[in-house]
This record gives structure tokens, sequence and C-alpha cells, in this order.
């Protein structure tokens, strides 16, 4: 345990993402998107196990089910020094973990560089807002902070629905009532269904998993809940295509329709090297307007980059707009804004402007 406690110690003052415990490598952090070993010495198989013992230990959960399974998601607490998120799993026959280091506080979103514009959903009544992105790209923090920001200014019931829970929500005007997957409730679509009947007045979705979940999750919108819910996809685009995509083709079309009516705005963001050393956050907004409504519709998402570029005075941006605005900014270096370019080829045309 005290082994354990070091590596936790040492990810939280160094202000890591992520904790590596691998066999066959050295126990490793991530930092500022790069990873960083913590010595030299190699973790053997039966070093990894006692790390993961040690972890659901300190987390009072039974290892039964992760060694049926083969992977497990969840988290705990350090009092006094973070929350983590494990996620631990199988490779090569030996047991491994990845560790997400949480904050016990909600961080500001402007410490983020979290755009106001990213925030204004939070004042909305009712309607689906979506935070998409890669793994990694800081999702659960900009839902968290759209989370707090409804917390802090409106007298409503917030139902969050985790798997696991990362950040704690503590009752500030709102009353917030978070459940885990797992832990409080069966799955995401049980919970889902179960807590329309308990008068939310907010949804906070962890992840739409399947179609039926993006249904449920399409309902509760349009029946003036004001619903958050994040997308494992890259750009605005792709995230509506995908989820149309994971209905029957017959469905589809009045997927399209429900989609156009509920959706407010799609939040696509992903994280960039920092020209002064860490990270800075770029993201595309799409904001649902009867154009854009239109486009969904119709089934011409091709054209919403199109709308995105131009909605500028209605708080739209692409994802390259973004970066250009970074690298004008001075927050990322001409290298960095090239590399994350949606169109390299445009991107270097404008850099030279």
């Amino acid at each position: 345990m005290a082994e354990l406690m070091e590596y936790l110690q040492q990810a939280v003052d160094r202000g890591a993402s992520d904790l590596f415990l691998v066999a066959g490598g050295p126990v490793s952090v991530k930092e500022d998107g790069r990873l960083v070993p913590l010595g030299e010495e190699k973790l053997m198989p039966q070093d990894s196990q006692r790390l993961l013992a040690a972890i659901y230990e300190r987390a009072g959960r039974s290892m039964v089910p992760f060694r049926e399974k083969g992977d497990d998601d969840f988290s705990f607490a350090v009092p006094g020094l973070a929350r983590f998120r494990v996620n631990a799993y199988r490779q090569r026959g030996s047991l491994a973990a990845v560790v997400r280091v949480v904050a016990f506080s909600i961080p500001d979103y402007r410490a983020l560089h979290i755009p106001e514009e990213v925030m204004e959903p939070a004042a909305v009544k009712s309607g689906m807002v979506l935070v998409t992105g890669t793994a990694g790209s800081g999702k659960s923090t900009t839902q968290a902070c759209l989370v707090d920001r409804v917390n802090a200014t409106r007298q409503a019931h917030i139902i969050t629905l985790e798997d696991p829970i990362e950040y704690l929500h503590r009752n500030q005007r709102s009353i917030v009532s978070q459940r885990e997957v797992a832990t409080d409730t069966a799955d995401y679509l049980s919970a889902l269904r179960a807590c329309l009947r308990q008068a939310p007045d907010v949804i906070q979705l962890g992840e739409m998993r399947d179609h039926e979940t993006i249904r449920t999750a399409m309902t509760a919108a349009e029946t003036g809940h004001l619903l958050f819910a994040t997308l494992h996809t890259k750009g605005a685009v792709n995230t509506i295509d995908r989820i149309v995509d994971s209905f029957p083709a017959e469905q589809q079309g009045q997927v399209r329709f429900q989609l156009a009516m509920v959706l407010h705005t799609i939040i696509s963001q992903q994280l960039l090297p920092a020209a002064d050393g860490g990270v800075v956050p770029a993201f595309e907004l799409l904001r649902l307007d009867n154009a854009t409504r239109a486009l969904i519709r119709d089934n011409k998402t091709h054209q919403l980059e199109s709308a995105m570029a131009a909605g500028g005075g209605k708080g739209m941006r692409t994802m390259d707009q973004s970066i250009l605005s970074l690298y004008n900014e001075g927050q990322i270096t001409r290298e960095t804004a090239l590399q994350y370019a949606e169109n390299r080829e445009q991107m270097e045309r404008r850099l030279s402007q």
C-alpha cells in the first residue's frame, strides 16, 4: 500500500493526468501529453499484480468481477490528495491499470482556457448538449464545468449518470444526485429511464453507448429536460453521422428529424501542446439554428462545416478556426497548428497570410 501511495503522490505532485502500471516497463505518468517514466526499473507481472491488489484494497472493491471479465472501471479517493479513476485490464496474461488523476474540486473553466462560448449552453432550459472528442481530450472535465455552472446559477434538480463518478458535485443552488453505474444502478439505459421519474431538470449522461440509450436521451431532451452527454467522436459532423448510423436504416430518417429538433449544441474538443508547456484546448462549436437544423434533417451534414465557418456571429467555429485563433494568440506553435489542423493545406495558406 505504501508503494502505491508513493506513485499516486508523485502523479499528483507532477500534475500528471494519468499513471500507468503495466508489466514490462517502468511505472510511468503522462505529463502534458508525454509519457514520463518514474524510474528505470521495469515492473514484473508480480509487481503489477501487487499494485492492482493495493488499489482494490484502497477502493474497498472486490477483484472477483475483474478476474472474471478481464477489465474493470471504477474510482476511489485518497483524502487530502485526489480522486482517481481506474481502468484495470489484463494484458499478455498480467494485470495492468491506467489511473486517471481527478482533482477533488471542479476546476475553474477559465484556468483551463475554456471559452465563455463553450459555457453558454449551461443557461439553456431544455435540449441536448453533446461534448465530444477522443479519449483523454478533456470531455469529462468540460462536462463537469457545465454542470457546475448550472449548479451555481440555477435552482434545479441535476441527476448525473456516470461510469464511474469522477468529479463530486456539492449542492449549491441546485440539488445534485450522482449515480454510478454498477454501484447505484445496473446500466446507463435503465438509469436514464428511471431518472425521468425522479423530477430532473438537468441530466448528465456519462456516455451514449448504443442506439437505445441515444433514443431515450433524445426523448428526455424533447420533453423539457436539459441533457448533457458525451460521445467518443471527433467533430460535429462525425458526431451526427455516428448517432444516425447507430440506428437501423429504416429508422434513420426519423432519427435525423428528432435529432434536428432536440439538439442545441455540439462541443467538440481536443488538447494541443501549448507553446509554453502544458496543454491548451481547441474547441469546435456547432449551434443549432433553422439553417443547421434543416441540414441535419435533410441529410446534408457535409454542409455543416461551411455553416460553422460562417457562423461566428452565432457563436459557431470550426476546429481549424479555433486552432488558428490559438496560434494568433501565441498559445501554440506553427508546427502544432499544422499537426492538428483538419485541413493542413488550407491551414498553411492561412498561417502564411
